[in-house]
């Protein structure tokens, strides 16, 4: 079961990683002058062709630590890892990316709240 989770957890840190990317890099892209001109439709399909990594970390990850498949987690304590994981992994890919965006007080309140929930979801 160990195996399974940290497999799980794993893929869903890798997948994140690229729904990150998929998500925010055109804004960077674009602040640094590189796609600029690019009409929305290309940022569209750009972020697309990057989601789909996503996806094949993603998909894998829920059908290997989902409870009904052997894995050691049930839907809601999948999905409390997934959005932890998604604060942590854009949290740091905003801080390295956009170095102007300041992490204040409140922001590290809200991910202790996320924590939190992480905590409450296991109790059983």
């Amino acid at each position: 079961m160990l195996t399974k989770g940290l497999t799980t957890v794993g893929l869903l840190l890798v997948s994140n990683v690229f729904m990150t990317l998929a998500w925010y890099a055109h804004l960077k892209l674009q602040s640094a002058k590189l796609i600029s001109s690019w009409p929305l439709y290309t940022v569209i399909l750009f972020s697309w062709g990057i989601a789909l990594f996503e996806y094949s970390f993603m998909v894998p990850a829920n059908r290997i630590g989902f409870v009904g498949n052997g894995g050691p987690f049930t839907l809601v304590q999948l999905k409390i890892i997934q959005e932890v994981i998604t604060l942590f992994v854009f949290t740091v890919f905003s801080l390295v990316a956009f170095q102007n965006q300041a992490l204040g007080w409140n922001h590290l309140a809200a991910f202790a709240c996320m924590v939190g929930a992480v905590f409450f979801v296991f109790i059983k």
